[in-house]
């Protein structure tokens, strides 16, 4: 793989969708686990978003190793440990990205397990890392905006 340059579309593109699913995760009843049960739809929204969130986050520290630094990855849990090799990511958010994306193999290959309990747990008392972890990849970009390309 040769490095080029991180485009800003993609860049604008998946922040916005990450930040459009955590609203909405936001906007449901979240501080009344009873409320959050009761309506299954409220269960299936709720992962949904979450899945996308995490897919459209770890989909742009992706492209920031594919781009910046010609390193190609495939499996999500190597896009934390390549951002941290990097130093895009300090050690606490490349860990937080490295538990996403676990729990996004989770939601995906063993949804199963995954309790509407647990789902409304994560979503009240952790979705705001989802927002630590893009903040973090945002500034990287714009400490290192050489590594961008220009147009939009």
């Amino acid at each position: 793989m040769v490095k080029g340059k991180i485009n800003k579309k993609v860049v604008t593109d998946r922040a916005a969708w990450v930040c459009k699913m955590v609203e909405s995760i936001k906007d449901m009843p979240l501080e009344n686990q009873k409320e959050f049960l009761q309506d299954p739809r409220n269960v299936a929204a709720a992962e949904s978003y979450l899945r996308r969130a995490l897919e459209a986050l770890l989909d742009l520290g992706r492209h920031i190793l594919a781009k910046a630094f010609a390193q190609p990855v495939t499996e999500y849990r190597e896009i934390a440990k390549g951002l941290l090799e990097k130093k895009v990511l300090p050690e606490k958010e490349g860990e937080i990205l490295a538990k996403m994306a676990g729990y996004r193999n989770r939601m995906v290959h063993f949804y199963q397990e995954i309790t509407s309990e647990e789902l409304h747990e994560i979503c009240r008392d952790h979705i705001n890392e989802i927002n630590t972890v893009l903040n973090k990849l945002k500034e990287w970009l714009r400490n290192n905006k050489e590594k961008m390309d220009e147009g939009i």
